[in-house]
């Protein structure tokens, strides 16, 4: 019986999966609250009412592509942000980490870069929730630095989100570059890198 139980659980988990990817592809030309279930249950091969036993709707099922597309980068977000390394070192380190996400996963970001500002409202929140544990998260790193030495903890969660912000903004323009040359890579990278380095500039200015 365990056995049989098994394979009905990992088969829900699979049509679960298909019915996410097949939604972040059909998202790839269109925003979520335009999409309709059964587009997506006729992509994966499924009956409409196979939809209600994974997700209560089509917000819900954005939701859940939020998780998957933000909820994995928490560990890299930090590293981006440790006092273990000097400045300019963690700053190239941080555009690298990027460039290469948004290499692997173009989908995933475009689908966060379009609905952050979108009309879904359980999805908007979802998305805001994240960046907020994101920011929340860069804070404690940066409580632990040396030069947080004098901050409050208001001044520290703005200077977080500033970096939040920034990192999204560069997963934007590398999305942008991702076909383009070389050379206009190499120009996002740059760009991104000047200023993150600005930032920083201001924060060990921030108490005179």
């Amino acid at each position: 019986m365990s056995h049989t139980l098994g394979v009905r659980q990992a088969q829900k988990q699979r049509t679960r999966q298909a019915l996410l990817d097949a939604a972040l592809a059909l998202l790839e030309e269109q925003s979520l609250s335009s999409l309709g279930l059964r587009e997506v249950t006729r992509a994966v091969g499924v009956a409409p009412t196979a939809f209600y036993r994974h997700f209560h709707s089509t917000a819900d099922l954005g939701v859940a592509l939020v998780e998957e597309a933000l909820g994995s980068l928490h560990p890299m977000i930090r590293t981006t942000v440790s006092p273990e390394q000097h400045s300019d070192e963690r700053i190239a380190r941080a555009v690298e980490l990027i460039a290469g996400h948004v290499a692997a996963h173009p989908a995933h970001v475009r689908f966060i870069a379009r609905e952050r500002h979108g009309g879904v409202q359980p999805v908007r929140e979802a998305i805001r929730d994240q960046l907020g544990r994101f920011a929340e998260e860069v804070r404690d790193e940066l409580a632990g630095d040396p030069g947080a030495a004098g901050w409050d903890d208001g001044d520290l969660l703005m200077l977080a989100g500033l970096y939040v912000d920034q990192m999204l903004s560069t997963a934007s323009l590398f999305l942008e570059a991702l076909n383009a040359p070389e050379r206009e890579r190499r120009r996002v990278a740059e760009l991104a890198a000047r200023r993150l380095r600005l930032i920083s500039i201001g924060r060990g200015h921030w108490l005179d």
